[in-house]
C-alpha cells in the first residue's frame, strides 16, 4: 500500500454538485495558490507556516473533498502524521468526501498506532463498497490487527526514560570489528559527501508470542531478519557516495527483540530524529514464512519526506533461496545506483556466493559481537561455529568465522578442532597473505 495518496487534483475526488472537471477543483477562489504556498513551507521545513495557511484555507474551503485530499497527501508525504489527523479527521465524511482524504487519514491514524479511530474510519471504508479498494482494505485490516496484537515500540527522545528497546547500530560489515590493524585495510575509506542510509531490522507481522520469543537465546528467524539489514549494509560500504549502518534492536533486559509489525513512517522518522545527523535513506522489510517457504517484502524509504519510494517483494523456498537473495542484493544496487569504489581497496566488493548462510553467519557474529560488549546477557550467546561454517566457501564467509572463533574463544567456549585445523591453514594460505592476514591468530 501506498504512503499517503492524491496530490495531483486531476485524480482528486469531485466536489458535491458536479464533476471535478467542470468549475477546476482547488483553483477557484485561489485556493490552489495558497496549498502550492503550503507546501513550498513544508519543503523548507516550515510546518508552524503551513499549517497556518492550511487552516486559513480550510475555513473557507474545508468541504471540498480536493482540499482535504491534497494537504492530508502532503502533510503525509512529509511524516506530519498527527497534522493530518488533526486537520481532517474533525472534516471528514466518508459520503460526502470519497475514499481518497479517508485511505490518507487511515494511514495517518496507523502512523500514530491510534487503532480504534483508526478500526473505525476502515468500517466507514468498506461501507463505500468501491471494488477497485477492496484489496487495499483488506491489507489495512491486516495491518490494523497485528498492531492490536503488538507491543508499541517508540523511539522518540520524550520516551528516553521509560524506552526498553534501544536500536543498536552498526556502521562496518561485521567481520570488520577485531581486524580494525590488518594494513591496508579491508574496509576502504570514503571522502566527499554521503547520502546516509540506515537499514532496519526486519520484522516478522503477525508472529505470535513475539515478547516470550524475543526473550530466548537466538535461533534461525532471529538470524534472518538481523542478518539481512547486516548483509545490505555491508554492500554500501563498498558503494561510493553512501554512508551506510544496519539497526537492530536489544531491550534494556539484555536480550534482542522481534518486531511483530512492519516498520511505519512514524517509526523511520523517530530513527532519523534519533539518529545524529539524521538520515537519507531507510531501508526497512518484513519477513513471512510457512513451512520453509519465505515471502520478503523491502520497502525503501526517503527519509526527510517520510517517503516511501520503491516496494519489492520476493518469495524463495529452500531450493531458491541463494538465487532469489542475490537477485535481491542486484535490485537494490541498481535502485540505488550502486557504484563500486575505484580499484586500489584491499578488498573490493563481490555478492557472498551463498548469500542465505552468509545472512546467518552476519546474525551469529552480531549476537558474538554484542555479548562481547555486554549488551546481550550471556544466556543469550551461542558458542559454537556451527552457523558460521556454511558461509565459510568465500573470503568474507571465512572473515566472519575468523572474528567469530576469536570472540568464542575469547568467551573460553572450546572450538571444534576440525574448524580450528582448516581456519588456519587458510590464514597460511596466498589469499589471506595477501589480504595482510599473516600472522593473525584464530
Amino acid at each position: 500500500m501506498g504512503l499517503f495518496d492524491g496530490q495531483d487534483a486531476k485524480k482528486n475526488e469531485p466536489e458535491p454538485g458536479g464533476p471535478a472537471g467542470a468549475d477546476r477543483p482547488m483553483a477557484a477562489g485561489g485556493v490552489l495558490p495558497r496549498l502550492a504556498a503550503a507546501r513550498e513551507r513544508l519543503d523548507s521545513r516550515d510546518l508552524p507556516a503551513a499549517m497556518t495557511i492550511y487552516e486559513e484555507v480550510l475555513a473557507t474551503a474545508g468541504a471540498r473533498a480536493d482540499v482535504l485530499v491534497s494537504l492530508s497527501g502532503e502533510l503525509g508525504a512529509h511524516g506530519y502524521a498527527r497534522e493530518v489527523i488533526e486537520l481532517v479527521a474533525p472534516r471528514y465524511d466518508a459520503q460526502k468526501h470519497g475514499p481518497a482524504a479517508g485511505l490518507n487519514l487511515l494511514q495517518a491514524y496507523l502512523a500514530t498506532r491510534d487503532l480504534e479511530p483508526a478500526q473505525h474510519l476502515l468500517d466507514l471504508l468498506f461501507a463505500l463498497q468501491r471494488p477497485e479498494l477492496e484489496d487495499r482494505l483488506l491489507g489495512f485490516s491486516n495491518v490494523i490487527a497485528d498492531l492490536m496484537a503488538s507491543v508499541p515500540v517508540d523511539f522518540s527522545p520524550a520516551n528516553e526514560a521509560e524506552r526498553k528497546v534501544n536500536m543498536i547500530t552498526i556502521s562496518k560489515p561485521m567481520w570488520a570489528y577485531g581486524l580494525e590493524a590488518v594494513t591496508p585495510p579491508l574496509v576502504p575509506a570514503k571522502e566527499g559527501k554521503m547520502r546516509r542510509v540506515v537499514f532496519a531490522q526486519w520484522s516478522v507481522p503477525g508472529l505470535e508470542n513475539a515478547e516470550e520469543r524475543s526473550a530466548r537465546a537466538e535461533d534461525d528467524l532471529g538470524r534472518l531478519v538481523r542478518g539481512l539489514p547486516l548483509v545490505f549494509a555491508e554492500m554500501f560500504n563498498f558503494s561510493a557516495g553512501y554512508e551506510p549502518t544496519a539497526a537492530v534492536g536489544v531491550t534494556s533486559e539484555k536480550h534482542y527483540i522481534l518486531f511483530p509489525v512492519e516498520w511505519l513512517a512514524e517509526n523511520v522518522r523517530q530513527l532519523h530524529e534519533t539518529t545524529a545527523g539524521g538520515l537519507d535513506y531507510a531501508i526497512t522489510g518484513a519477513v513471512r514464512n510457512r513451512n520453509d517457504d519465505y515471502e520478503l517484502h523491502l520497502r525503501i524509504w526517503e527519509v526527510r519526506k517520510s517517503r516511501e519510494l520503491k516496494s519489492i517483494k520476493v518469495r524463495w523456498d529452500p531450493m531458491t533461496a541463494d538465487a532469489v537473495l542475490g537477485q535481491l542484493l542486484g535490485q537494490l544496487r541498481g535502485y540505488m545506483e550502486w557504484t563500486a569504489l575505484p580499484p586500489g581497496a584491499a578488498l573490493p566488493y563481490a555478492p557472498p556466493a551463498a548469500p542465505l548462510a552468509y545472512t546467518m553467519a552476519l546474525g551469529s557474529a552480531l549476537t558474538l559481537f554484542l555479548g562481547e560488549k555486554n549488551l546481550l546477557a550471556p544466556d543469550q550467546v551461542a558458542t559454537t561455529t556451527k552457523s558460521f561454517l556454511p558461509a565459510a566457501g568465500d573470503i568474507r564467509g571465512r572473515l566472519a568465522l575468523l572474528t567469530g572463533v576469536q570472540r568464542l574463544r575469547t568467551r573460553g567456549a572450546v572450538v571444534d578442532a576440525a574448524d580450528l585445523a582448516e581456519l588456519k591453514a587458510w590464514l597460511a594460505s596466498d589469499e589471506a597473505r595477501a589480504l595482510g592476514l599473516a600472522g593473525i591468530e584464530p
